[in-house]
């Protein structure tokens, strides 16, 4: 009784500060209410009816606005102003994600439950690391990660976490996969003792294809990106099974010590699947640690028509995927999965303040023990309401239309004389060129193209280096895409191509 006439004292208490912050306040929710209606207001008419997928601003053009506002005036202004400022200096000359020619990067449109479930995320501010900061939310996360791994052909020894993304899943497979190695081949506790004196020796190999992430996370485990060793690959750009096997046995003969390989399922450029299961059958001879980079391709596991294509991807070690791509999650959203959980404890540390280790006596579920981040959002949640919101067959449908009109778009171009098609895409990206008539002129006119769409707020796409020449890139993650927009963007391309021809001609007479 005593509890209950408490909790309607402090219902009942105002605050000044009450419609800063969302509590059970009628000035704190009224506040709220009138934030967000303005934000949508905001996110209709700066972003969502906007026609093309960019403004055309220059980064000049940009600051210059942005000089002009005080970010940190003495007094309050209304929530309704200041949005709306900042909608037309900043959300009007955002790209545009949801437009059919927002196509440059792996960079999708994300799915309407999803932003629902953001403001959830935003307004509850779970703290992911400890318990007592995330109680359902932490169960929750738990939860989805066992269905994932189940989903990924893992057994009931497995477990996971949320990451960032791909670059701190991959970080995590390394640092695992370094300090396993260290453990069990020279009884060495890296997290303790630092690197032992044999690790100059140690080497991780990944197809030339890879992405860069591995070399960066060697760097900054401390290995040195010297010791990634890159693989030939196959003309289909996965990596070849028969120049691995070789690479594994000159590194012996020159008695250096690979310590893990990376295997991708779905390059950044080409979305090429490394062959999952003759790599595995290598690693598991070798006894080396095999990490899956699967953050572009691991969302065909939704795919009644593609799952196969990650067949042998249950026989690793490590697996990164990334839900901010193919499954339309909001950045940031990604997990870790891990085969065996033990695997956990060569990262596992207790703070008296956070995680004691009491807690994990008690069965207390810490997850900062498995994540090197220790603050991070419930970015579970939003997965987990687009997943019911939307169900499996409708994700898998979405995914199958994306790759279909990646065929297409690489048919159509393979039909241009003046095009270039670099690869058959083997999931959602086209890789081209145009070819000029001289093609000495080539590298210079591409680079001219993509620049003018981007220049006009035509199109966004993006650019690459095969071989040091120059191509276009479409990323075509958005199931909205129609091949007629894109027959129409090809077309665009062409005549900019050829006006850039014709204008370098007439200088150089």
């Amino acid at each position: 009784m005593l509890e209950l006439h408490r909790d309607r004292a402090i219902a009942d208490r105002s605050h000044p500060f009450d419609r800063y912050f969302l509590g059970n306040s009628e000035a704190s929710q009224t506040a709220y209410r009138q934030a967000i209606a303005a934000s949508l207001d905001v996110l209709e008419r700066y972003f969502a009816r906007l026609s093309q997928p960019y403004s055309g601003a220059t980064p000049a053009q940009i600051a210059d606005r942005l000089a002009a506002i005080d970010p940190c005036p003495d007094r309050p202004q209304p929530i309704d102003r200041v949005l709306d400022l900042l909608g037309e200096a900043i959300v009007r000359h955002s790209v545009v994600v949801s437009h059919p020619r927002c196509i440059a990067h792996l960079h999708c449109p994300p799915v309407i439950p999803a932003l629902a479930a953001e403001a959830i995320v935003a307004a509850t501010n779970q703290s992911m690391d400890s318990w007592d900061q995330s109680p359902a939310a932490t169960i929750a996360e738990v939860r989805l990660i066992q269905w994932l791994c189940r989903e990924f052909g893992y057994s009931t020894t497995a477990d996971g976490v949320f990451t960032s993304g791909g670059t701190q899943s991959n970080y995590m497979g390394l640092l695992l996969a370094r300090d396993r190695y260290a453990r069990d081949r020279y009884n060495w506790c890296v997290r303790d003792r630092g690197l032992p004196p044999e690790a100059a020796q140690f080497r991780v190999l990944c197809s030339k294809n890879a992405h860069f992430t591995v070399r960066q996370g060697c760097a900054q485990l401390g290995l040195g990106e010297r010791s990634v060793v890159t693989v030939p690959c196959d003309r289909d750009r996965s990596m070849s099974v028969d120049a691995l096997e070789r690479a594994i046995s000159e590194l012996g003969d020159r008695d250096l010590l690979p310590i893990a390989i990376v295997a991708t399922a779905g390059t950044t450029d080409f979305g090429s699947i490394d062959p999952l299961i003759e790599i595995a059958e290598i690693a598991r001879k070798y006894k080396i640690w095999l990490h899956v980079d699967a953050a572009f391709g691991g969302a065909l596991i939704l795919s009644d028509r593609y799952r196969q294509n990650l067949a042998g991807i249950n026989l690793a070690d490590s697996i990164a995927v990334d839900f901010h791509k193919l499954f339309y999650q909001p950045i940031s959203c990604g997990a870790f999965l891990l085969r065996d959980r033990d695997s956990f404890d060569l990262m596992k540390l207790h703070a008296a303040y956070l995680n004691p280790e009491t807690n994990e006596e008690e069965g207390i579920p810490d997850l900062v023990t498995k994540s090197v981040q220790t603050t991070r959002r419930f970015d579970a949640l939003k997965l987990w309401i687009s997943l019911e919101a939307i169900g499996r067959v409708t994700f898998g449908q979405m995914i199958d239309t994306t790759l279909e009109i990646a065929r297409q778009t690489a048919a159509a171009i393979d039909h241009q004389e003046d095009l270039e098609l670099a690869h058959f895409p083997s999931l959602n990206t086209v890789v081209f060129r145009y070819l000029p008539e001289r093609g000495d002129r080539a590298d210079d006119i591409n680079n001219r193209i993509r620049q003018t769409l981007m220049d006009r707020g035509i199109a966004v796409i993006a650019k690459t280096q095969i071989e040091d020449k120059t191509y276009l890139k479409f990323t075509l993650l958005n199931p909205q895409i129609a091949i007629e927009d894109l027959v129409d963007l090809l077309d665009t391309i062409r005549e900019i191509g050829q006006a850039c021809d014709r204008e370098m001609a007439r200088f150089s007479r």
